[in-house]
Formats: C-alpha cells, sequence, structure tokens
C-alpha cells in the first residue's frame, strides 16, 4: 500500500507481478509469543519524527535530504518505460478490472520509507508522531501545509476517511487485517489524527502499518459518488509529485510532474521524482516490446530474459552509444519468484503429487541451456539475505517448532531435516533419478499409469496439469517442463491466455500452476498474513495457492511479536522452514544485479543505494546529454 516513492513502484512487463478458517496458538506456543510480546516499560510518551523497528533512525530531524540522493538533480525531460498487456480501470484499490501501471502514483502516506535503511519510516505528511513505549496508541501531527493536485487542503478527515474506506471496502485480505489491528481512528483536530489498536495483538508494525495508508481526498470520492471496490477510469486525485497527463486506453499512460506540488523541498522528496513527466507504453508480448525498445519506442528497459540479454542487444542504437547497456548492482533479497500450485485442487492437497511435479523442473539444466548461466536458484522465501533458514533447526527455532509437532500440527521430521532445498538436477533435461523419485511418488499417491502412457487415479480420473501463463517469454521454459511431465505420465500443457484472461482466472483461482512471486520484506510483519495466512486465503490475490496451515498460522503471530532482532530473524527462518515443507511452490531463480539498458540521457546517484535502483523516482535528465542526442536527431 505505498506510493512510488524510493523504490516501492517500479514497472515489470515479463514476470507477472504481484481471505479460510483460522486457528488459534498452541498452548505452549501461545506462552512463548505473549513472553516475547511483553512490553515492560511505563507509559512514557514518545514524541519523534519517525520510528524505526529495531535501532535508531539513521536521518536526524532537521536532515536536509536523503543521503543518496543528488539535491541538485535537475528538473524535466522524460522517462519512458513498458509493460504488458491491457488496462481497463485506473483504480489500482480493486480487484475489479485490470489496472493500469503506476496507478498508485498519485497518493502519499503519512509517513514515508527510505531505500538505505531496514525498517525507518520518517514522518512525510505528519511532522512528528506521538506514541506510548506500549505502542497502544499514536497521534500523527500532519503538516498544515500539504495539499492535493486540485490544491484542496489534506487533513486529518481525509486520513480517518481513508481508514474508513479501506475498512469498508479495501482488499478483503488487507481489510481483515486492518480490522484485527485498529479500534479506532478519532480526529483530534484539523491536522491531528489518533489512532488506537486493539489490545493484545503484536505491536511492531502497527503504527508503520496505518502511517502507510495512501491519503484519498474526501471530497473527490464524495463528489464523484466513488468506491474503493470499483473499476474506474476517472483517478482518484491524490497529494503526489505527479498527476495524470493522459490516457490511451491499452496502449499507453502518460504522468506529468506537478508544477505545484506541496512536497517539492521536503526533505524526503529533494533530489527525487526529477522528470517532467513518465511515459508508460503496453504491449502485447514481451517479443513486440523488445522490437519496440529497439525502435525508440521507450527509453528504459530492465531486461528480465536472459537470452535476449545474451544475445539481442547487438543492435544499432546499442553499438553507437545511444543505448547504454550494463549491470548494476541489486542488494534486494530475491523476489520469490515461482511456479505456484493452487491448492484448492484437489489433486494438489497430496504433497506428494507436489513434491513429484517440483522434481521435473530441472533449473540446472535450464541455467546452462536457457539462460547463459546467469541465475542462481531461489530456495527460500527469503533468498539472499539472512532470514533465509539453512541447514537444520538451531536450539531458538526448535523452541518454537517443538510445541507444534506436539500439538500435531507439523511433521516431526521438521525438527531433524535440514531446510528443504530445490531439487539437484544434472545437465541433461530429463534427469532420470529425479524421474524415478517422481514416478515412484505418484505410484505411491495413486496415481498409475495406464497402457496409454497416462496416469490415473483409482476413479479413471487422468492427472491434468496447465501451467497459466501470460508471457510468451516463458515459453521456452515451461515447454521443457511440460515434456518432462508428458514422459512421467502427467496431461501437461502450457496455456497462454491474455492479460484481462489471466487477471479473471487468477483472481478467481481458476488455475493448476501459475507464475507468481512471494516478495517478502526484511522485517515482516502483519502483511504475511495476506500472503500465507488462512483467515482469507481462497479469496486472498496475494495467497494465491490459497495456502491454509495452522503451523503457518502459529508462526505469523510469533513473527509479529517478535521485538527484538534476533528474535524476529529466529522467528522468519522458523516459518521460512515450515513454508518450505509444504511444496506448495517450484522456486525458480534470481540474479543479485539489474541488466539494464537506456537511452544514454540518464543519470543515478553512484553509488545507488542498497535497497532499490529508484529510476523513475531519484534518476534525472541529464540536459546537456538530452540536447546533443537532440541535436543528432535520436531524441
Amino acid at each position: 500500500m505505498q506510493n512510488m516513492r524510493h523504490g516501492a513502484g517500479t514497472i515489470s512487463g515479463e514476470v507477472p507481478l504481484k481471505p479460510g478458517k483460522s486457528f488459534l496458538l498452541s498452548g505452549s506456543l501461545l506462552f512463548v509469543a505473549l513472553v516475547w510480546g511483553m512490553m515492560v516499560s511505563a507509559q512514557e510518551i514518545v514524541t519523534s519524527h519517525g520510528i524505526s523497528t529495531f535501532g535508531d533512525l539513521k536521518y536526524s530531524a532537521d536532515f536536509t535530504h536523503l543521503d543518496y540522493v543528488n539535491a541538485d538533480a535537475p528538473k524535466g525531460g522524460e522517462i519512458s518505460v513498458w509493460t504488458q498487456g491491457t488496462f481497463d480501470s485506473m483504480n489500482p484499490y480493486s480487484t475489479k478490472g485490470r489496472a493500469g501501471a503506476l496507478g498508485n502514483i498519485f497518493f502519499e502516506s503519512l509517513l514515508a520509507g527510505t531505500a538505505d535503511e531496514i525498517g525507518s519510516s520518517y514522518c512525510f505528511i505528519c511532522t512528528t508522531i506521538e506514541y506510548p513505549k506500549t505502542k497502544e496508541w499514536v497521534i500523527f501531527n500532519m503538516r498544515d501545509d500539504v495539499t492535493f493536485s486540485d490544491g484542496s487542503p489534506l487533513t486529518a478527515e481525509d486520513v480517518e476517511f481513508t481508514y474508513d474506506i479501506f475498512l469498508e471496502q479495501g482488499l478483503p485480505s488487507y481489510r481483515a487485517i486492518l480490522g484485527q489491528k485498529v479500534e479506532k481512528a478519532e480526529v483530534l483536530g484539523t491536522h491531528r489524527i489518533k489512532f488506537t489498536f486493539k489490545p493484545d495483538i503484536p505491536t511492531r508494525d502497527l503504527i508503520e502499518s496505518v502511517g502507510g495508508l495512501p491519503i484519498f481526498s474526501k471530497s473527490w470520492f464524495e463528489k464523484n459518488d466513488a468506491r474503493l471496490d470499483e473499476s474506474r477510469m476517472d483517478a482518484a486525485i491524490g497529494s503526489g509529485p505527479y498527476v495524470l497527463d493522459s490516457i490511451d486506453t491499452n496502449a499507453r499512460i502518460v504522468y506529468r510532474l506537478n508544477p505545484d506540488y506541496w512536497g517539492k523541498d521536503h526533505p524526503i522528496s529533494v533530489g527525487t521524482s526529477n522528470f517532467k513527466s513518465i511515459r508508460i507504453e503496453y504491449f502485447g508480448d514481451s517479443n513486440a516490446a523488445f522490437e519496440g525498445f529497439k525502435a525508440g519506442a521507450y527509453t528504459f528497459r530492465i531486461e528480465n530474459t536472459s537470452k535476449i540479454w545474451a544475445t539481442q542487444y547487438d543492435f544499432p542504437a546499442v553499438k553507437d552509444g545511444t543505448f547504454f547497456k550494463g549491470e548494476l548492482p541489486d542488494g534486494n533479497m530475491a523476489t520469490g519468484q515461482s511456479f505456484a500450485f493452487n491448492l484448492q485442487r484437489p489433486k494438489f492437497q497430496d504433497i506428494r503429487v507436489r513434491k513429484a511435479i517440483a522434481l521435473m523442473f530441472n533449473f540446472e539444466w535450464s541455467n546452462k541451456t536457457l539462460f547463459y548461466g546467469l541465475y542462481a536458484r531461489i530456495n527460500s522465501f527469503w533468498e539472499n539475505s539472512e532470514l533465509a533458514a539453512e541447514g537444520v533447526p538451531g536450539d531458538a527455532e526448535l523452541a518454537l517448532l517443538k510445541p507444534l509437532v506436539d500439538d500435531g500440527l507439523l511433521d516431526a521430521k521438521i525438527l531433524t531435516d535440514a531446510a528443504v532445498l530445490g531439487p539437484q538436477s544434472s545437465d541433461r533435461q530429463l534427469d532420470r533419478s529425479n524421474f524415478r523419485k517422481a514416478s515412484a511418488l505418484l505410484d505411491e499417491a495413486g496415481w498409475l499409469v495406464g497402457d496409454d502412457g497416462k496416469r490415473r487415479n483409482a476413479a479413471g480420473e487422468l492427472l491434468s496439469v496447465e501451467f497459466l501463463e501470460v508471457s510468451s517469454a516463458f515459453d521456452r521454459i515451461v515447454n521443457p517442463y511440460v515434456e518432462n511431465l508428458i514422459r512421467l505420465g502427467v496431461d501437461a500443457k502450457l496455456s497462454r491466455v491474455d492479460p484481462a484472461q489471466y487477471t479473471a482466472r487468477t483472481r478467481g483461482k481458476d488455475f493448476d500452476i501459475t507464475n507468481d512471486q512471494f516478495a517478502m520484506s526484511y522485517e515482516p510483519g502483519s502483511g504475511l498474513k495476506q500472503y500465507f495466512g488462512s483467515e482469507g486465503a481462497q479469496e486472498s490475490v496475494f495467497n494465491s495457492p490459497s495456502l491454509q496451515n495452522p503451523a503457518v498460522d502459529a508462526l505469523i503471530e510469533v513473527v509479529m511479536r517478535a521485538q527484538t532482532k534476533e528474535e524476529l530473524h529466529v522467528s522468519v527462518k522458523a516459518l521460512d522452514r515450515v513454508l518450505r515443507a509444504e511444496r506448495f511452490w517450484v522456486p525458480q531463480w534470481f540474479k543479485n544485479k539489474h541488466t539494464v539498458s537506456y537511452l544514454d540521457i540518464y543519470e543515478h546517484p553512484d553509488p545507488l543505494p542498497p535497497f532499490s535502483l529508484g529510476y523513475l523516482d531519484f534518476w534525472w535528465v541529464n540536459p546537456e546529454k538530452a540536447a546533443a542526442m537532440k541535436a543528432a536527431g535520436k531524441l
């Protein structure tokens, strides 16, 4: 629920991005969670310009700009990027319709994060926050100079309205979490609002959660009789630096810098929002998008297709220096990109079937043959970070896992087995050893091979598996996987659909296996319920597998109650270990660098901050380079 600021909003067109019953904590685990969640300090009131989960804030109250930006970056020029598919809505907060790319660019929040810290949030639309050590409530003292793009003032009533509309009309998974956290929101004055939290809930990310709500204009919604849960082409106004310039439905969206933006001199804004316009170009598939890039249809491209990167960036604009081509560091954890099983399908409710299908994806062969050795395997939901579970659990993890085993919620093997890794394969497309393991698993699960070479269960039902894809770029990856499964006796196929169909089918959980990303954070909290919680799992757009697991629910509560970095790391590792043991995904691949190409008029801070490439945020146009390009007829 963030705006574009400092890396929250990027465009990726090649890999599709991204509420069951509830369970109580087991008795002994509840005791552990409550002990971790207890606060011993008195009702001392903290007043601060920001909040950090663990440790101190990096920036003092009188900082003038973020360390990683160019405070003197010129304003002007355009950056253009691509995305895939179509759109029929400019409301990014509804499951109805397909929202236009970067549709949340208009909205800002009370607090803002940075790209060089983990767990810190600073007052942005507020000046200070007040809260007791116990975090039973928080008061935001708001700035009195903030305006929406139409010039109307942003007040505490707009913040209260935003909270109310999210609670009433927001995405079901988010609505459920918000309702569990907040007791009430109260307007204390024109620019002062208080959130009171419900008792006996984890307190770690409460303030950040409400402070991170995008703020809507109450008067705009009332004047236009608009709802948050509807599909509409009228974009709601916000207080952000960009406004909607123009729309060419299913072809193009242009956002324009607001010259009257209230926050242009705010310390968090200095050196950001440097482009006069941001243009989004729509293409039917990645191949068409690449051809469009070569022809100059847009100016910035993150290349996510290894074959194209390795073999096709020899076109004239790269050779003559018109386009830069290179690698930039990426300090983020992996995105959790994977093939995700739909656990609502009866055939996938047997873990042996999921294990067997996972065994037939050969990452090693794919990386060597298809990816030119550019990638590493994802194994953890927190891959490329210190939060990933490794080896067998240590004593601290065992203290969390054993009560769940004792209560019958987990298999005892979780206490002694090493954390699940992706299966190792040979450099041949069909790994014979994994083939035999998968065959044995399916035989054991009752899916036997008949005279026609197809696997059926006792009821005569065919074991069919459909991979639902929206990007042609995945054809060369999925097709060998499908071939391996067919040789195993599975009736496997790849179905590529248009973006509208893909959106409808994935949201309606009408798929067998599809691509997804489980993008985790370094300090996870209540957002875990949206991705992995049982409540609302069957409808959640984030929990694509519809995972409903009482042990996972219990560990999420422990993660949410962690009060020290050590407690957080231990609980996340335990959760990671349990999630991986459930085998509801087939993890794919990642690389720790950005492969980018762009019109060589753009510049960026050097070094870049560790947690964001920030190309739509704190990059800028070099006026001299742009003038030279224009004089040469290249711009």
